[in-house]
């Protein structure tokens, strides 16, 4: 039997990437749709708690002139979801989002403080769980600069010919969005009968090292077309992030150099400082190929020859990006993950393309969901 999953702030950073990760094991979990106006209408919220099995709140206030305004803003919205589930005589198991600025003497972390406290309080009036879970810095794709990370800040300004700055060069206690979901998702399948759970961070960095790394990426990658070395999980999932952050409709397609003579073509298609899988395809006209998308690998399809449409979506928005190639012009799009993406011929002869991708295929564990562009 499916469980129902409600996520408040289910539009937020975290919670779309909660909400992507849910939607992949959709024979396990029914996500119930939240809209941020239920906490201006009891009644809405009351019957939208009434179909949870599961609730995940995220929805908060990080940020803010006024103090004041965050702590009250954040009390109010675990006080009106208590209020809910109350009034709906629900016992579904909560899990409450904090924050490891819990112990420090700012409004956010107190808010977060007092908030679990308020949910603990409601659960042992009703013989039920909530699990606060303490999270330490998050990073990840899709993240709002500015706002939720200074690595979504620095990935902003440098894809944007900005120059970031380190004001505070301190030693940062880090985890990737897709961990922290892992770790949220085991917490679903299986409720922890311990209230307070913390979240171990996974990379401990200096904030002046993580610019470095990005100013690298950079210049490698979106000015010179090559794949960095990725030595450790930090990197690879740092290079997504930064990835994220591009342009994809006034990047690609990337030209590549054609050097002829009189014994044919040279072209180059990548420089790679990682290893990883080299594979080419023929494709008849009027067939497409592809329709997946992956979450985690990196991947560069380069067409040599023949007409091609690359078509790439977002799989949480509708529009399509269509890129068009042709092996007359050797040129390449990368894949960027949570990307569903495809390849098709669209000319009158046989279409020859080059796919290399960061690792090799695994049964396994392919990081290969299909879904239409």
């Amino acid at each position: 039997m499916k469980r129902k999953i409600g996520i408040t702030g289910e539009s937020g950073f975290v919670g779309q990437h909660l909400v992507r990760n849910l939607e992949l094991d959709e024979d396990n979990f029914e996500i119930v749709p939240f809209r941020k106006e239920y906490f201006e209408n009891l009644p809405n919220l009351q019957e939208w708690v009434k179909k949870c099995d599961v609730i995940v709140h995220f929805a908060a206030l990080n940020r803010h002139e006024d103090p004041n305004v965050i702590y009250n803003e954040n009390i109010r919205l675990v006080q009106v979801l208590i209020q809910a589930l109350e009034k709906s005589n629900s016992r579904a198991h909560v899990i409450f989002s904090s924050s490891t600025q819990e112990n420090e003497d700012n409004a956010y972390g107190k808010s977060k403080k007092e908030g679990r406290k308020l949910f603990e309080k409601w659960a042992q009036r009703e013989n039920t769980i909530v699990n606060g879970i303490v999270v330490p810095n998050v990073f990840g794709p899709f993240g709002r600069p500015f706002y939720n990370s200074f690595i979504a800040t620095f990935c902003h300004q440098l894809v944007n010919a900005q120059v970031p700055v380190v004001n505070v060069d301190s030693e940062v206690k880090l985890i990737y969005v897709q961990e922290l979901i892992e770790e949220i998702l085991q917490i679903i399948r299986k409720p922890q009968t311990v209230g307070l759970l913390e979240i171990k961070h996974t990379s401990e960095v200096k904030v002046s090292k993580v610019l470095d790394l990005l100013i690298g990426f950079k210049v490698l990658y979106l000015l010179n077309g090559e794949v960095p070395t990725l030595i450790t999980a930090f990197e690879t999932d740092l290079f997504n992030t930064f990835r994220s952050f591009i342009d994809h409709k006034k990047h690609f397609p990337v030209k590549l150099k054609k050097n002829i003579d009189a014994r044919g073509a040279f072209v180059e298609i990548i420089r790679l400082g990682i290893g990883g899988q080299v594979s080419f395809s023929t494709t008849v006209p009027g067939v497409t190929r592809g329709n997946h998308f992956h979450t985690r690998k990196i991947e560069r399809f380069t067409v040599i020859r023949g007409r091609a449409l690359i078509q790439l979506r977002n799989v949480k928005e509708k529009e399509v990006l269509n890129f068009y190639l042709d092996g007359d012009e050797p040129a390449y799009v990368d894949m960027p993950i949570w990307y569903t993406h495809n390849i098709k011929n669209i000319g009158e002869e046989e279409l020859l393309t080059i796919f290399w991708i960061n690792e090799p295929y695994d049964p396994g564990n392919s990081d290969t969901y299909f879904v239409e562009v």
